[in-house]
């Protein structure tokens, strides 16, 4: 199964009500696990880069890793751009191939952010790529981009009108999630996207996805949040597994790097894998 579009991984995720994990990758190992969690899991997933991993890899080798990588790949995947408020990256990453990009202009009044968001679909199109949208912050910092602060929700028309005058594939709207890591068990506004849904059935991105319950992920997608983010568990994992490696290695007195690669990549893909089952996705590779 070659490259697919956003819109047919999201599409068929609404339609039978399961989530597609969208994963924040940052260097290639971290690329390669996720993948491969995929291919394990028989699971349809989007590849996920932040402006600042396109800005500290460089756009060109980290498009080489993604073609590299997925040559021959036997599960659907699509390269995703994650919130962008940069229209100059957005540009340059669809010249260059990406599948779909989430502007990220909700710091904008909601009238410019339409009108902006309506140029960058037309210029997606032109590369056969989606787009996400939003309308209102999702509070939270996230690689450099966002505020704590939380923002004001928008109503239901706005959304609405925002929605059918952009015509994006996947629209994210707030319903009291957040970036990073949860203090505290979040109140989630889970009937806003029912309401969302069942006024324009449009699939939902569900960001701020690392620390929900099984039950949140699965009330959630059920409701058609069918792209569900997950950034910050990938780097703890990450960083916890390569530092319980360090210490062990210290301990024994033995330095070996492609060890630390292999430890620190497999608990990276049983991460990514974990969350596939949680959303329901494995063995929805078509």
């Amino acid at each position: 199964m070659p490259v697919v579009p956003l819109k047919d991984i999201v599409d068929r995720g609404f339609a039978e009500r399961y989530g597609v994990a969208a994963i924040n990758v940052f260097n290639d190992l971290t690329l390669e696990a996720v993948l491969a969690a995929a291919v394990e899991e028989r699971a349809p997933v989007i590849v996920q880069t932040s402006v600042k991993t396109v800005r500290s890899i460089g756009l060109d080798l980290l498009f080489a890793m993604w073609q590299s990588l997925t040559s021959g790949i036997e599960v659907p995947v699509s390269l995703h751009l994650d919130h962008c408020p940069d229209r100059a990256v957005i540009s340059s990453c669809l010249a260059k191939g990406w599948n779909s990009v989430l502007f990220d202009a909700s710091s904008l009044p909601v009238a410019e952010n339409q009108r902006q968001t309506v140029e960058v679909v037309a210029e997606a199109r032109a590369y056969g790529a989606d787009v996400e949208g939003e309308i209102e912050a999702i509070t939270g910092v996230e690689d450099g981009i966002g505020s704590d602060e939380v923002a004001q929700r928008q109503s239901l028309p706005a959304a609405l009108e925002f929605i059918r005058a952009t015509g994006i594939t996947v629209f994210a709207p707030a319903i009291g999630n957040a970036h990073g890591v949860y203090h505290a068990e979040p109140k989630l506004d889970a009937q806003r996207v029912s309401d969302i849904v069942a006024a324009e059935p449009i699939p939902i991105a569900l960001h701020g996805g690392t620390g929900l319950t099984d039950a949140q992920f699965a009330d959630l997608i059920g409701r058609g949040c069918a792209k569900v983010n997950i950034s910050t568990a990938l780097k703890v994992t990450y960083m916890q597994s390569s530092l319980a490696f360090l210490r062990g290695a210290e301990e024994r007195g033995s330095w070996d790097p492609p060890s630390l690669f292999a430890a620190t990549r497999a608990a990276a893909k049983d991460m990514a894998a974990a969350h596939m089952r949680r959303f329901g996705s494995a063995g929805k590779a078509w």
